[in-house]
This record gives C-alpha cells, structure tokens and sequence, in this order.
C-alpha cells in the first residue's frame, strides 16, 4: 500500500512539476507569432517551415525559440543575439553562409547597415518511414 501511495504522489508531483514547467516557460515564443512583420513562412508541412526573414537596420526582435535548422545569408548582415541568461555578442554573417543551427532561444537585433535578410529552415520531429 504504500509503494501504491508512493507512486501515486510521485505521479501528481511529476503532473505538477510539468505544468508548472509549462507555466515558467513563458509567453509565446514561436517568432512568426511574435514578430509576423520580420517573417513570410514559404512552406509549412509536416517535416519542414521554411521562414524567410527581413530585418532593417535598428530593429529588434525580442526573445523568441527556433528548432534546430539551418539559416542560408541573402545578404551580408551585422547583428547583436542576445541570449535568456544575459549574455550577448555581435555577429557578422555574408551572402551565401549555410550555418546549422541547433535549438536556440535569442533576441536578434540588426546594428548594421544593411538589412538582414535570411531564409531559415526549421526541422519538424516526424515519424521514420
């Protein structure tokens, strides 16, 4: 009986603990639904989104998450991504880069001159066939 009792409020503890889990996540952080005026989604289906992304110089976006993915430069760009815990640093990307990206979570600011333009690929899980 207690092994049953045990068990039984680990298992509220772990519901618990996820919801409140859930709840300390945040807000939204899907970029297109917080920042609809830097994206044009391509293509949506079941493996892939395809994102293309536009940011002049001087915007920013706030915090936001990606899937792992990869991120193709149209254009040269500078940038400050900033991270949850603080940190930030100035990155400079060129036409024509394919960087892998893992799952990330970032502010991005453009502080260059130029507009960052990208098209992002973000992976979706999906069932092996």
């Amino acid at each position: 009986m207690k092994l049953i009792t045990a068990f039984g409020a680990g298992i509220v503890v772990g519901v618990a603990g996820l919801a409140g889990g859930m709840v300390l996540a945040g807000p939204e952080t899907d970029p297109v639904k917080i920042s609809p005026q830097y994206y044009i989604v391509r293509i949506d289906n079941d493996r892939v989104r395809v994102l293309e992304y536009r940011l002049k110089p001087g915007q920013k976006e706030p915090m936001h998450s990606h899937p792992p993915g990869f991120v193709y430069m149209l254009a040269d760009a500078r940038a400050r991504v900033s991270l949850p815990d603080g940190r930030s640093s100035v990155i400079e990307d060129h036409a024509g880069e394919l960087t892998w990206r893992g799952p990330t979570t970032h502010a991005y600011e453009n502080v260059g001159n130029t507009d960052v333009h990208a098209i992002g690929v973000e992976l979706k899980p999906c069932a092996r066939q």
